[in-house]
């Protein structure tokens, strides 16, 4: 990194450059417009029309010509990657060698040789990475995980969560449903999400095995459809629909993870987490929580009161990773926790392959 841009980064205005331009990084530059202390500086995006629109919408400066071009562009402090799975690890990897600080869009690379790439490339770089999980953002993920930290659970020994869409296919025969670009279906789209939400709430055990099945009964009869993205029904679907695995950490405890686009369930399609303690639990659905336990051989339940004043997950996701940038915090979702994610994933693929359970190798 220049001179120039540490000392922005040590307390002037961050430039950001938004890679991506489509449903995700709109969100992304949504939330940090509303933010003091950075400038939204380059966007781009394959379809330059949406680029130039959302130039418009956002008032950002210019509208670059490639990834490329920002990544290389050394007036440019950091960049928000919000592309295609296919593209994260490529794209992350060179935004570190070229010096920028990365927000990275889930999950983190598409497959576990391209996330521990990232690991090296971040460590010998010494720059920021910061894996965009906005869920650990949430007021109820952020209310559960104080209590959790208090130890007001005791030892966490087992969590059920998950996210079951009835309908909810996104993008038929996009790349949301090739598996050469997406590296998989709802597990890698959603699950990714809950996975990485156990964890953290868990306090952040290491995985060490896996056993698990994926599914594609629904998507290939083109049943199941959603609401997000376009179909092109001149594409294919080979992913999974379905994902169901338990996952066994170090210390012991367990995970049983769920993850759908498309079922027939009885289910209202919001994710959902639930923390078994020996002292408590907690109950988390959509955006609701609560506290659970037993107090004079009777059941106690404390629902969670949403904050008068929140401001929402992505706005406080955002002002962390300008914190992060300027060595104010230091990242809560690093390339260690993508990598977590990666392997757990790869390792459900391969558990649903061979019927068998599966060790993480977590050797980089």
């Amino acid at each position: 990194m220049t001179s120039q841009s540490a000392t922005r980064g040590s307390g002037g205005a961050i430039r950001l450059g938004i890679i991506g331009a489509g449903n995700i990084g709109h969100a992304h530059m949504s939330a940090f417009k509303q933010l003091p202390g950075v400038e939204l500086a380059l966007v781009t995006d394959m379809n330059r029309h949406l680029a130039e629109r959302r130039k418009l919408e956002h008032q950002i400066g210019t509208v670059a010509d490639s990834a490329e071009a920002i990544i290389g562009d050394p007036s440019i402090d950091a960049v928000v990657i919000a592309v295609p799975n296919l593209s994260h690890a490529p794209l992350a990897i060179q935004a570190l060698r070229a010096g920028k600080h990365v927000l990275l869009e889930k999950p983190m690379a598409i497959d576990t040789a391209s996330a521990k790439d990232i690991v090296r490339v971040e460590r010998e770089s010494g720059r920021v990475l910061l894996v965009g999980h906005q869920m650990r953002w949430e007021w109820v993920a952020q209310a559960i995980k104080a209590q959790a930290d208090k130890q007001a659970f005791g030892r966490i020994y087992h969590v059920k969560a998950g996210w079951l869409r009835r309908k909810g296919i996104p993008g038929w025969g996009t790349w949301f449903t090739q598996k050469a670009q997406s590296g998989g279906g709802p597990l890698i789209d959603i699950g990714v999400h809950m996975l990485d939400l156990s964890l953290h709430l868990m306090g952040g055990p290491r995985p060490v095995a896996v056993y698990g099945s994926v599914y594609a009964e629904l998507g290939p009869q083109r049943r199941g459809i959603g609401t997000w993205g376009t179909p092109d029904w001149n594409g294919r679907f080979d992913v999974e629909d379905m994902a169901a695995a338990l996952i066994r950490m170090d210390d012991g405890s367990m995970l049983s993870l769920e993850a759908s686009w498309a079922v027939h369930l009885d289910t209202d399609s919001a994710p959902f987490v639930h923390l078994l303690g020996t002292e408590g639990g907690a109950a988390y659905r959509g955006s609701r929580g609560k506290l659970l336990t037993e107090r004079f051989d009777r059941e106690v339940e404390l629902e969670l009161a949403t904050p008068a004043d929140d401001e929402g997950s992505r706005l406080r996701m955002s002002r962390h990773f300008l914190a992060c940038v300027r060595g104010e915090e230091k990242p809560v979702t690093t390339a260690m926790t993508g990598l977590a994610s990666n392997l757990v994933l790869g390792a459900i693929y391969e558990s649903s392959r061979t019927g068998r359970e599966v060790e993480l190798d977590w050797t980089l």
